[in-house]
């Protein structure tokens, strides 16, 4: 709690705990993502149940050392189910990870203490776990017809 004195007394909050996802700019809404990769992994779902099953197999755009698309303004050209993501779009986006920044304040919740913007470090995102730094391969190295081998448990 600040106090008239403190250092943070009449600091402006954070623009994600008083801006709608629809009204960042650019500039906040690309600040928002953590750099998980979680997002780029493979994934199934179940069809009868809804239910989303995450493979440990990324995208072969995802920089498995920075959780970053290696081709970020192309990515939509060289892989064409990927998603431009948008404030509309996020509530009904189930396979979004339930640590995922756009997941967490469209349900109204803040960002959690690891998340970048709130710690200040890109580190702490791996230091969590919730990175899927050193945890995946790419799909340049597993045939299609074998990604339901890679299906990992536990991981929303």
């Amino acid at each position: 709690m600040s106090t008239p004195h403190s250092p943070t007394a009449g600091a402006k909050p954070p623009f994600w705990r008083v801006k709608p996802l629809a009204d960042m700019t650019p500039a906040e809404w690309e600040s928002l993502c953590d750099g998980c990769g979680r997002c780029c992994l493979q994934k199934f779902e179940n069809k009868k149940t809804g239910r989303v099953y995450f493979t440990r197999v990324a995208c072969f755009l995802l920089d498995l050392e920075t959780g970053r698309c290696k081709a970020y303004h192309e990515r939509t050209r060289m892989v064409p189910s990927c998603l431009v993501l948008n404030a509309a779009m996020v509530p009904k986006l189930r396979w979004l990870p339930e640590s995922c920044a756009y997941r967490r304040l469209a349900a109204g919740q803040d960002l959690k203490w690891w998340h970048p913007l709130v710690s200040g470090d890109l580190a702490t995102v791996r230091q969590v776990g919730i990175s899927v730094h050193g945890k995946v391969l790419s799909e340049e190295y597993v045939h299609p017809d074998d990604l339901e081998y890679y299906i990992v448990k536990g991981w929303r």
